[in-house]
């Protein structure tokens, strides 16, 4: 059998017309019904604007840890993602090194000031070898690239470790997802909350009974208004809600089964539904 052509699926899971052929084809062809779901889902998340509302800056102590950890010296004890502030001296600079960036530049005696207590100019720093770019010279001190690669692996386990340690999803809501028409399938819904405030739903079925393919909706008591959650294509799948949906605008769960025919619009056969409680 010969499958369609991929470009020609990709613009219909852009909302692409197709013809009639190929939508014969794409029923029949398990590989092709399955490419096309597949593209489906990356269309969905590209057109999904995330939410990184929760994302934070790693804490102070996360750089401490690293700083600790490396033994490096006290100059570049402050964290480097904190927030700088106007006319603030990094932590751990020394005295002489917040000395001499307050001194004027030019190394001139103070007026009326001592000259014991005035700064003595520095003598320049002896040049650093050629090097066919400035950009590489760091490359070649080892001590630099290595601590900058350990500090990358200490910062990545800190975030991991923090990860592991959220709190467990809070439940919300929950539905019984009943068969409709002449569908026999049956399961279940649930919403859960996030430490960071974030909602997702989880939905579980017994079995899969969608001649095309399954898609997840959240609908209004009267039926007039809905969500597209998105494709589930397997008999369980987790979903995020929209930030700032009303679940209770928007209380039943709906999985229906839609043909492969581009229309992004609920088919009108629902496979199970269910409406969440707490």
């Amino acid at each position: 059998m010969q499958h369609l052509d991929p470009e020609a699926l990709s613009l219909f899971a852009l909302d692409e017309p197709m013809d009639a052929g190929s939508i014969d084809h794409l029923r029949a062809c398990p590989e092709c019904a399955a490419e096309y779901a597949a593209l489906r889902r990356a269309v969905h998340a590209v057109r999904t604007t995330p939410d990184a509302s929760h994302l934070e800056r790693p804490g102070a102590n996360v750089w401490e840890g690293i700083h600790r950890t490396l033994g490096l010296s006290g100059a570049v004890a402050a964290d480097p993602l904190a927030p700088a502030r106007a006319g603030e001296t990094p932590a751990g600079a020394s005295a002489a090194e917040a000395s001499a960036t307050a001194a004027p530049a030019t190394g001139a005696p103070t007026a009326g000031a001592p000259a014991a207590l005035n700064p003595v100019k520095k003598q320049p720093a002896e040049p650093l070898p050629p090097t066919t770019s400035g950009n590489v010279t760091w490359l070649r001190r080892p001590a630099t690239w290595l601590a900058a690669a350990a500090a990358a692996v200490v910062i990545t386990t800190g975030v991991v470790v923090a990860v592991n340690q959220t709190a467990a999803p809070v439940p919300l809501a929950s539905a019984r997802l009943e068969p409709l028409d002449r569908f026999t399938a049956s399961g279940s819904a649930t919403v859960t909350e996030a430490s960071d405030g974030s909602r997702s739903i989880e939905v579980q079925l017994d079995k899969t009974e969608a001649r095309g393919y399954q898609e997840v909706w959240l609908i209004a008591p009267d039926l007039s208004r809905l969500v597209s959650l998105g494709i589930m294509n397997s008999s369980s799948g987790r979903f995020d809600v929209p930030a700032g949906l009303d679940l209770s605008g928007y209380p039943i769960v709906d999985i229906s089964d839609e043909p492969l025919d581009g229309n992004p619009a609920h088919s009108s056969v629902s496979i199970v539904r269910g409406t969440l409680s707490s």
